[in-house]
């Protein structure tokens, strides 16, 4: 059986009632699914109500999830991406905030962070994704934070490969272009 299957028969179980199941589900995805939120939305309160909404909306239309067509971790992300760029725009708003804290499930603490890169260049990388547009963004989020294979992404975005490798693109030369004085920066040694 494969993952698909026995993800898809862990679903059907769930939306029979069995919190067993709904609960596996949940623990194997939510926290990929609160990152992605969180990096769109740039809010820890917005993306747990994005998340919250994301499992309900499985749970209550189990029959939306193929197991043939995706994964389930690809099938939860393209929804919380429709939930956060819904909420986007309703708000009427690009980003949510200028300064966004490392997520609290981040498995590096602040002073391993700080350690490594310090404070002033988190803080310069972060704003650099936050300014690109959308779409660059969230290709850029999906690939180098998520782990997800390019043709995931074209699923999850509905688009196709090539669009995904030209926002990649594009996400990575603004990075470049606005980052590039930061990489010439002489050591500190």
């Amino acid at each position: 059986m494969s993952d698909n299957s026995a993800e898809a028969e862990l679903l059907v179980r769930a939306s029979r009632g069995d919190e067993t199941a709904f609960l596996v589900i949940y623990e194997r995805h939510c926290h990929s699914i609160f990152r992605f939120a969180y990096r769109l939305l740039g809010s820890v309160q917005l993306a747990e109500d994005v998340t919250h909404d994301c499992f309900l909306a499985l749970l209550r239309r189990p029959e939306g999830y193929q197991a043939e067509r995706a994964s389930l971790r690809t099938y939860l992300c393209a929804a919380t991406r429709n939930l956060a760029f819904r909420l986007l725009r309703k708000r009427g708003v690009e980003t949510l905030v200028d300064d966004v804290p490392e997520p609290p499930s981040s498995n590096r603490t602040p002073e391993q962070l700080r350690n490594l890169l310090g404070d002033e260049i988190i803080q310069t990388v972060r704003q650099a994704v936050e300014a690109l547009p959308p779409l660059q963004r969230e290709a850029l989020i999906l690939f180098e934070y998520e782990d997800l294979s390019l043709a995931e992404i074209a699923q999850i975005t509905e688009s196709d490969v090539g669009t995904v490798k030209s926002r990649l693109h594009r996400a990575r030369q603004r990075l470049r272009r606005r980052l590039g004085p930061l990489c010439a920066r002489p050591s500190m040694d």
